[in-house]
């Protein structure tokens, strides 16, 4: 029998365990595989009790979605307070990577899940807001950047020089996620990686002086 809800707080525990069951067994099985009812075994609930705090699975989905992109642009709020733009681009990339590394299930549904459900038509995180949005951190900082002047010439598209960053984060990220226990490669440190990785992007993004 699963114990009785007295309390808000039970009532958020509740809620929190719903939502690492269905992050977990939508990465473990894909998003159309898994049902309302399977996610409520996994926890030892009623489907019933589910749909007291979700209205239906796309509802769940959403709040999964909701609560990591929140979480992810959560954590660079301290970072963005650093008044060095390149220490702050650096300080960001190694957040969002800690970000990945420290809580992987829920970067895999995020960024590594195939036709991602975190996008525009279902997440409500306000894209380009600063305050929700880790992409729009990112891109702010890059931007600022740019207008002073520190990257090089040739390089003309603020907004293409922080997707390459993102991917270049996102490479080593993924890799370690997907492949970090494998022993057929022998991987380097996964923070000598991610600094090597970051530094030779900046060498060939900055200026040289």
């Amino acid at each position: 029998m699963p114990p009785k809800i007295k309390s808000e707080q039970d009532r958020e525990k509740l809620r929190a365990s719903i939502l690492d069951a269905a992050r977990e067994l939508f990465v473990e099985r894909g998003i159309d595989a898994v049902s309302m009812r399977e996610i409520a075994r996994k926890i030892n609930y009623s489907a019933t009790t589910l749909y007291h705090h979700f209205a239906d699975k796309e509802a769940l989905l959403q709040a999964v979605c909701d609560e990591d992109f929140l979480q992810l642009a959560g954590a660079m709020h301290q970072v963005m307070q650093i008044p060095d733009l390149i220490e702050r681009i650096r300080a960001l990339g190694q957040g969002y990577a800690m970000f990945a590394l420290q809580h992987p299930n829920h970067y895999r549904l995020m960024f590594m899940t195939p036709r991602a459900p975190c996008n525009q038509e279902i997440t409500k995180i306000q894209q380009g807001n600063t305050e929700q949005d880790a992409y729009a951190q990112l891109k702010h900082v890059v931007h600022q950047a740019f207008e002073a002047g520190l990257f090089r010439p040739e390089v003309t598209d603020s907004e293409l020089i922080a997707q390459t960053i993102w991917a270049g984060i996102h490479g080593v990220c993924s890799l370690q996620i997907a492949l970090g226990q494998e022993c057929w490669v022998q991987w380097a440190d996964i923070e000598a990686r991610l600094q090597f990785m970051q530094n030779m992007m900046l060498q060939g993004l900055l200026r040289p002086d």
